[in-house]
């Protein structure tokens, strides 16, 4: 699986803005990315998540956290009445 892949996975599966490192932690605690496989994760994530945010894939919320914008399967907050 490609970094952004993976982290769109994530970011998916979670629902919710995730700050990089939990991110990271996640891929590869469900087996998405794989350290003797694809050499310094942390710096591919971190440019899979800027290519991700130029092409709209992703959202970057704050500094180093991260989204689903609405179209690509994060669901809007429902609205207050």
């Amino acid at each position: 699986m490609d970094v952004l892949d993976a982290a769109v996975r994530v970011l998916r599966e979670e629902a919710s803005p995730l700050h990089w490192t939990v991110i990271q932690d996640l891929a590869l605690k469900r087996g998405y990315l794989d350290p003797f496989v694809q050499t310094d994760i942390r710096q591919q994530l971190q440019r899979a998540l800027l290519a991700g945010v130029r092409r709209g894939e992703i959202v970057r919320v704050s500094a180093g956290v991260y989204e689903l914008p609405p179209s690509k399967g994060r669901t809007s907050e429902p609205q207050r009445r």
